[in-house]
């Protein structure tokens, strides 16, 4: 257990936390709405530092990025704890383990630097935090992620994107990436699948370029939730007028959690959601858990030329250079060394 950060006193022992927008007020004895930071007699603490539920070696793909680091593998690391209420949950026997078990905590006993010791020793250019949400175990990343840019290691984020701006602004030293989930475009569809709000989702996407982080999205395209053409066209629309650079990988549902009554997303509605993004001037618009698509696949936005092919998670060839083109000299939005 550690004294948490991003949080202040408030009235009889009561805490203010603004880690995340939720700013929950948290009473003497009661967690936040992650249900993994503690008020302990007026001190706010985390009871997930240095406990990872899970580690692993991924391709960077995976998480997803595409235009960072491609090809490389990712030591992934996560802790129990989310602060989303997603019904589709893909890990929820993790992200939702405390607050479906009565505030239990799970994890092995893994230091800051062990985690990048052992990222060296597997050859990983980065550390994700991934899996949970990452915010809700701001301290350990953030101890973790300092030792690992000493060393060269870069970080990302997969996350919700949830963040508020001053936890953006305590992670803009170290953290290198993030792919932010924008489930949709639809207020108060957004609060009823996950118990936020869209706006702050937005605002962050906009931030983080704006602070220099890597930005890639995902949307989890759901049957009859968020998958309409007007939706999906606002998205990408969205997303061009932050960047039309930043790549939008748009993925099939598959049944989990708390939403096993709809189907799993046809191949056809991504390849549309493909084709809606290109056409709204993204530069590059990916298909995502639909393996063999044309889409799996990164073009240059100017000439057209084939520069990175890929099956799945594996990169097949990557003809980049220096980040630009070969057939045309353009530059391709990443980062690529």
């Amino acid at each position: 257990m550690k004294e948490a950060l991003l949080w202040k006193k408030a009235d009889k022992d009561a805490v203010d936390c603004f880690l995340c927008e939720f700013r929950c007020r948290i009473a003497d004895g009661k967690r936040g709405l992650c249900c993994v930071r503690e008020n302990r007699g007026g001190t706010l603490y985390t009871l997930v530092y240095e406990k990872a539920i899970s580690t692993a070696v991924d391709p960077i793909e995976k998480k997803p990025f595409f235009h960072f680091l491609p090809g490389s593998t990712s030591l992934s690391v996560a802790t129990v704890g989310c602060n989303f209420r997603c019904l589709h949950c893909q890990n929820y026997t993790i992200a939702h383990l405390p607050r479906d078990h009565a505030g239990l905590i799970e994890g092995e006993d893994l230091p800051c630097g062990q985690l990048v010791a052992l990222a060296r020793e597997h050859r990983c250019p980065s550390i994700s935090y991934t899996y949970t949400e990452p915010t809700v175990f701001f301290e350990y990343a953030r101890d973790t992620a300092v030792l690992a840019k000493r060393t060269g290691i870069r970080n990302n984020f997969v996350t919700n994107g949830y963040m508020t701006v001053e936890a953006l602004e305590a992670m803009r030293p170290w953290l290198d990436a993030a792919n932010v989930d924008l489930k949709g475009f639809d207020e108060e569809r957004h609060r009823k699948r996950t118990g936020g709000g869209l706006e702050p989702v937005k605002r962050n996407i906009k931030l983080m370029r704006e602070m220099g982080i890597w930005v890639e999205v995902t949307t989890l395209v759901i049957p009859t939730e968020n998958d309409s053409s007007e939706e999906l066209r606002a998205i990408a629309e969205h997303l061009v007028s932050v960047d039309p650079g930043v790549p939008w990988h748009v993925s099939a549902f598959h049944p989990a959690y708390r939403m096993t009554n709809l189907p799993p997303t046809p191949r056809a509605t991504i390849e549309r959601a493909v084709k809606i993004g290109r056409a709204a001037g993204l530069r590059y618009v990916y298909g995502g858990n639909i393996p063999g698509a044309e889409s799996e696949h990164t073009r240059c936005h100017q000439c057209g030329a084939m520069l990175i092919t890929r099956c799945g998670f594996q990169v097949r060839e990557n003809i980049l250079r220096n980040g630009k083109c070969p057939s045309c000299a353009a530059v391709i939005d990443g980062v690529f060394e």
